[in-house]
């Protein structure tokens, strides 16, 4: 009777006492998170309820099972096995942990300094993506490594493994050199103000905006939502669009091909009007000059600003539909034409016509040999 009442007694009363330290635990998280809604920490430590209740049970269990006489036979494996529980429910809970206050840190920062300076922010939520990834990585990296020094033969082999790690080094190196230029890139970038979560670039001809930054690669988010990933070592290597870079402020230019006759001062109080009522323009400034003339056309610029790049796509879409609906409902001369008329002489000379009553300046004499 005892061999049976003895296990029952130390496996339920770890289940018990886990599950009634969790529920306590939870609930002073839950009570600290209603009374301070100023930081999200407690809340974001609730989600690592689960690893939490397994480093208990595990440690519970570790600690009294030799006691309970469990599988007295598998002793040494059953020991082992609630040891590896251990360490890696361990380094969970050290995840969760380590991402709640990471989280926490930036929400704070980001709340006093979002509209300050925005372009900061999101230099920092950048490098607290890739310190969180770093630090994911550590930790698992930890973890792997005293599970696998649980097992004897693992220490055993660690003389050895010690005396090669130099050449295992040079070899691991050579083989993930481009591997490591990536991971090396993605620090550069996060702690070097390159490129940032959320900012808008031209990378090979195509605009979008960063959405995700890892050690390796990165994520570009284009106008139609196509996502481009490449390796963060582009972003070290060649040259791109930045145009977030600094200040998001931008300035737009609306071209059209226009008759000589283009009324200028019209479509300058038109231009007016039409930013007046555009809510992207940010109403810094905008303008209206000829900017180059053929002899059939000339080329007139529009400028405007706004306070980003998505504004200042809208700002010129609208101004050069307006402008043009107008042209062709008020001055459609000003549009551009191809010329059909007569030639006009120079002055002093009369237009002979011919019997046929064709002006000589528009027959078409042919060749001698077709005489």
């Amino acid at each position: 009777m005892d061999d049976v009442l003895r296990p029952l007694i130390v496996v339920g009363g770890s289940v018990v006492l886990t599950l009634l330290l969790g529920w306590a635990t939870d609930l002073l998280l839950r009570k600290a998170d209603e009374r301070h809604h100023e930081t999200p920490l407690w809340g974001l430590l609730r989600r690592g309820r689960v690893p939490y209740q397994l480093v208990l049970f595990a440690a519970l269990l570790r600690g009294s099972y030799d006691e309970a006489q469990l599988l007295e036979d598998h002793e040494a494996g059953l020991g082992r096995a609630l040891t590896l529980v251990l360490i890696g429910s361990a380094a969970w809970l050290a995840i969760r942990i380590a991402a709640a206050v990471v989280e926490t840190t930036y929400t704070r920062y980001a709340s006093n300094h979002r509209e300050r300076d925005p372009a900061r922010v999101r230099r920092v939520r950048t490098q607290v993506t890739l310190i969180r990834r770093v630090v994911s990585a550590v930790v698992g990296v930890v973890a792997v490594a005293a599970m696998l020094l649980t097992f004897p033969a693992m220490r055993a082999a660690g003389a050895s493994l010690l005396a090669s790690a130099g050449i295992l080094g040079i070899v691991a190196g050579v083989a993930a050199q481009s591997t490591l230029g990536n991971m090396f890139a993605g620090l550069q970038i996060a702690f070097g103000d390159m490129v940032r979560i959320g900012d808008t670039v031209v990378v090979d001809g195509e605009w979008g905006t960063v959405e995700e930054i890892t050690l390796t690669f990165l994520t570009v988010r284009t106008w139609d939502e196509r996502r481009i990933t490449m390796p963060v070592s582009y972003f070290t290597s060649q040259p791109f669009e930045n145009w977030s870079r600094g200040t998001p402020q931008m300035t737009g230019t609306v071209f059209w091909h226009l008759d000589h006759s283009a009324p200028l001062d019209a479509m300058r109080e038109r231009l007016r009007d039409i930013l007046r009522e555009c809510p992207a323009w940010d109403g810094r400034a905008f303008n209206l000059t000829v900017t180059d003339s053929t002899p059939s056309t000339m080329e007139v610029r529009a400028l405007a600003t706004a306070k980003d790049a998505d504004d200042i796509w809208t700002v010129r879409v609208t101004v050069r539909e307006q402008m043009l609906r107008w042209l062709a409902a008020e001055h459609p001369y000003a549009l551009p034409k191809v010329n059909a008329s007569d030639a006009v002489p120079p002055p002093g000379r009369r237009e002979h016509r011919a019997s046929d009553g064709v002006p000589a300046a528009r027959r078409v004499h042919p060749h001698p040999r077709e005489r």
